[in-house]
């Protein structure tokens, strides 16, 4: 025999921010020209911005809405503004479809402009 539920005797689905962090981050990684960033304390930054690690990301879960907030490093010359445009628009296709959440709002910090070949040194 088989018994169907509707969907409140089912219970509730909670997805713990922490998770949608995660799940944002690894989204940033899908992107061209974005990388990670350096942890900061008092607005110090503990290390070099690095492209190779994640972005930082705080999310904020209101029910079914969530907020994102991510700090990354763009790959120079990359243009900020369209690279920022992309990212937001995938942060909130994937995280939509990743959880269900609706998100809302998505703040992009740059923490800095990084290239991918070795800086030389001028010498004269």
């Amino acid at each position: 025999m088989t018994t169907t539920l509707t969907a409140p005797d089912r219970g509730t689905l909670t997805i713990a921010e922490q998770a949608v962090q995660r799940l944002a981050a690894h989204a940033a990684r899908e992107l061209d020209d974005v990388g990670g960033t350096a942890g900061r304390f008092l607005g110090v930054s503990l290390g070099a911005e690095d492209l190779d690690r994640s972005a930082r990301v705080t999310a904020h879960v209101t029910g079914s809405e969530v907020t994102l907030d991510i700090r990354l490093s763009i790959t120079y010359p990359a243009s900020v503004t369209r690279t920022t445009e992309r990212a937001r628009e995938h942060l909130e296709r994937r995280v939509e479809e990743l959880t269900g959440l609706v998100v809302t709002r998505v703040d992009i910090t740059v923490t800095a402009l990084r290239t991918t070949v070795a800086q030389r040194r001028r010498v004269e």
